[in-house]
């Protein structure tokens, strides 16, 4: 343990934050969420572990991870299959989280979401049951 530091946060996770540059992005996914097939394709190349539920996790990260609110929406969900306008409630749960950080959030296509996780710099799985507990979050800067 360190000071400071969220108890959910691990060393890898840690070690992935600080890595992660400006406008890098992370997946935060549920527990149906093929993450280890789309962990291949990003950065750290393996999911990391998180057990928790998504919105617990966004939580933790977010004491750590400065969100850019530069340019566009930097937070993505997963739309309802079905019902784009639908929200989610683990989304509306996770929502005033990134009305804290001043982070708008927009929400993709299913498939989209899948594509945009491939490129993110790491994968974190959750044990969210919830359907649609994905989130992809943009990272920002701290300004000195």
């Amino acid at each position: 343990m360190l000071k400071g530091i969220h108890p959910l946060i691990s060393p890898e996770l840690l070690m992935v934050l600080a890595a992660m540059g400006h406008g890098d992005e992370i997946a935060i996914v549920d527990a149906n969420f093929p993450a280890e097939s789309t962990a291949r394709h990003t950065v750290h190349g393996v999911p990391l572990r998180m057990d928790c539920p998504a919105v617990k996790a966004v939580e933790a990260i977010l004491t750590l991870l400065p969100v850019d609110t530069f340019d566009g929406d930097p937070v993505f969900t997963m739309q309802v299959v079905g019902d784009a306008a639908a929200i989610p409630p683990v989304v509306a749960e996770a929502k005033p989280l990134f009305d804290a950080e001043k982070a708008s959030m927009a929400s993709l296509e299913r498939y989209d979401f899948y594509a945009r996780a491939k490129e993110c710099y790491a994968v974190v799985l959750t044990t969210e049951l919830r359907a649609y507990g994905n989130f992809i979050i943009r990272k920002g800067v701290i300004f000195g």
